[in-house]
């Protein structure tokens, strides 16, 4: 998509900032753009929307969103919302109008318990680990092209949780991702604290264990100084959980190549549930999603993936298609 590709063409790779085996490589814009619409953790301290399960009974994959406010608000693909009958993460990003009510696609990342605690959500700290967010994107951008819905794998979901769990000898009762998270917290800490937003950055490369991991970016420094902790704690979780020795980080020229790989990746376009559109990118080794609203590419995501693995390989397969 040319938007996209001209988007990643204006950036430019900053010097990487690094703790243990996890290492940034920021991504500045070449003008610092405001954001018109506010971010969910600071719609909901300002208690101008509302997220709460669809009906009394609840339904697993879905939440109901009210936003009260003027302006729009943006929900990040795998951001946690913790409360109600169990905690979710997003299936996608949402870009939800001023004073619209909209029902919400999620996973359920707290597989034992289906009991009220609170009647709404609220956001959590983190997001879903980054392994685990770029299978479940590749699970929903497949949902998308075959049904039209946007599911995830649920059961692939919760096992990669119960793996995670394991990994760090975590028990929990109610075999919540956001225990392991918790138990993890003072380590992850200081991978947040390393990482420093930069004048004019928008988003960042991620890797782990001198391996490209995922790229994430924003149209606004400050959408991305926002969300940069919960970013960094979901590729942390993943880079702890290896207990790798300090590696070499890559070099600048694999990130570049792993953004010309993305651009080279097909894509397909669907109406966005909420504002703007649903660009889904598939090819070889890269998963990824991006909104895009207007002449301003919102947010994007896209993750390294196995291409040898079985279910890579079944999902991958998309050809660069005309927008619809």
């Amino acid at each position: 998509m040319k938007l996209i590709d001209d988007t990643l063409a204006a950036l430019s790779i900053a010097a990487p900032q690094r703790f243990s085996n996890l290492t940034v490589y920021p991504l500045t814009a070449p003008a610092d753009l405001d954001a018109d619409y506010l971010v969910l953790d600071e719609a909901l301290r300002r208690k101008l929307v509302s997220v709460t399960e669809v009906s009394c009974g609840g339904s697993v994959p879905e939440l109901a969103f009210d936003n009260r406010a003027d302006e729009g608000v943006l929900l990040l693909d795998g951001e946690e919302l913790v409360g109600a009958r169990q905690n979710r993460v997003l299936n996608i990003t949402i870009l939800v109008g001023g004073h619209q009510h909209i029902v919400i696609p999620v996973s359920c990342v707290e597989h034992g318990r289906w009991r009220y605690n609170s009647d709404e959500f609220a956001s959590a700290d983190q997001a879903l680990f980054s392994k685990a967010r770029g299978k479940k994107m590749r699970q929903v951008s497949a949902s998308m092209r075959e049904s039209g819905t946007r599911r995830s794998d649920q059961g692939e979901v919760w096992a990669d949780i119960a793996q995670k769990q394991a990994s760090f000898c975590v028990n929990s009762a109610t075999e919540a991702m956001g225990d392991v998270y918790e138990k993890e917290k003072a380590r992850l800490d200081e991978y947040v604290n390393a990482i420093e937003p930069l004048p004019r950055q928008c988003g960042a490369v991620f890797a782990v264990d001198g391996k490209v991991a995922g790229i994430e970016l924003f149209d606004s420094p400050a959408t991305c100084a926002c969300y940069l902790p919960k970013i960094v704690r979901s590729y942390a979780m993943d880079a702890a959980q290896t207990r790798q020795p300090d590696g070499v980080p890559p070099v600048e020229e694999a990130v570049r190549r792993f953004i010309e790989q993305m651009k080279a990746a097909a894509t397909q376009t669907f109406k966005a549930l909420g504002e703007g559109d649903d660009v889904r990118l598939e090819g070889g080794s890269i998963t990824g999603g991006a909104l895009v609203r207007g002449e301003r590419v919102v947010h994007l995501a896209a993750f390294a993936m196995d291409a040898d693995s079985p279910k890579a390989k079944r999902r991958t397969g998309a050809r660069r298609s005309p927008l619809s």
